[in-house]
């Protein structure tokens, strides 16, 4: 059967030629052998959604080439096809939420507690078994609740998880989101908001996802939130803004110097690559991926 390789192949003949053809071929390949050491500081990772259009086996290549240690925002199903390359989830998820609940529905409302306790009790115990450490969680719409009452909601719900947790050394994760534009009404939108909470749940197995673009929309002002409440931030997003693309200098967001912050912080987690972006092809949205992790390899 002729393919294309070996019909290059005869019409060359030159194995040179055909050396190059294959690596033009496979960008995972071409990644891997342009791509220059990462120093070690940040243990980089990608959201699969902003990546959804590569097959997830693909994805991983092209992630282990690059250097990236984990696609995020998987579920179990997802995990073992990681875990036959060398990757993690930083971030884990449910296959699938509850119907009615996820990201706008969650703990601040009490009626949820029951069917979250359930989904977690299950989640929890099938991270530790594939060795992912991290699993996120959110607090819900605030939809005419006040601040004092979603507090107190959500730590009465997050506590009955808290001991499973605990028991599987699994850190739940709740991710501070703009209420300001991309998901209106959000309660857990700043991280004075999100700290108060940890306290209240008092378990080191609570954190907060600190999402740079979406604290971007709300005040900004990262330098100084990485050092007054990194202690309670488990994990980094990024995001170009505006319009969540590449975190260049085609926008405002300087990151150099936030993860310098974030590693002078003392930091050991990852930061998760979770922009769009621009190319709608494997091979350039791979190399936007790359430059992503470049620019907050510091």
């Amino acid at each position: 059967m002729t393919t294309r390789r070996s019909a290059l192949k005869t019409l060359t003949g030159s194995a040179l030629t055909l050396s190059l053809t294959e690596t033009l071929a496979n960008p995972m390949e071409s990644a891997k052998s342009t791509m220059p050491a990462l120093k070690g500081n940040i243990r980089h990772s990608v959201s699969r959604w902003c990546y959804g259009s590569i097959p997830l086996e693909e994805l991983a290549e092209g992630c282990k080439a690059i250097g990236i240690e984990s696609v995020e925002l998987t579920g179990p199903k997802e995990w073992e096809v990681l875990k036959k390359y060398g990757l993690t989830s930083a971030m884990g998820q449910p296959d699938a939420w509850p119907q009615g609940l996820g990201l706008p529905n969650c703990w601040n409302k009490p009626k949820n507690h029951d069917t979250l306790v359930a989904l977690y009790n299950d989640l929890i115990p099938a991270a530790a078994n594939a060795g992912v450490k991290n699993l996120i969680t959110f607090s819900g719409n605030r939809a005419g609740l006040g601040e004092y009452d979603g507090l107190l909601n959500c730590a009465a719900g997050l506590k009955k998880i808290m001991p499973l947790a605990e028991k599987n050394n699994i850190l739940i994760t709740m991710e501070l989101l703009s209420s300001r534009d991309s998901h209106p009404d959000y309660q857990c939108d700043n991280p004075q908001w999100g700290a108060v909470l940890c306290e209240m749940v008092g378990s080191p197995n609570f954190k907060l996802l600190y999402d740079i673009f979406h604290m971007q929309s709300m005040q900004g002002d990262h330098i100084r939130n990485v050092r007054k409440y990194g202690q309670y931030f488990s994990h980094y997003h990024t995001g170009g803004m505006p319009g969540r693309k590449e975190i260049d200098d085609t926008q405002e967001i300087y990151y150099p110097a936030i993860v310098k912050a974030i590693v002078a912080s003392g930091y050991k987690g990852f930061i998760g690559q979770e922009y769009v972006p621009t190319a709608k092809d494997k091979s350039g949205m791979l190399e936007s991926l790359k430059q992503g992790v470049l620019i907050c390899d510091v």
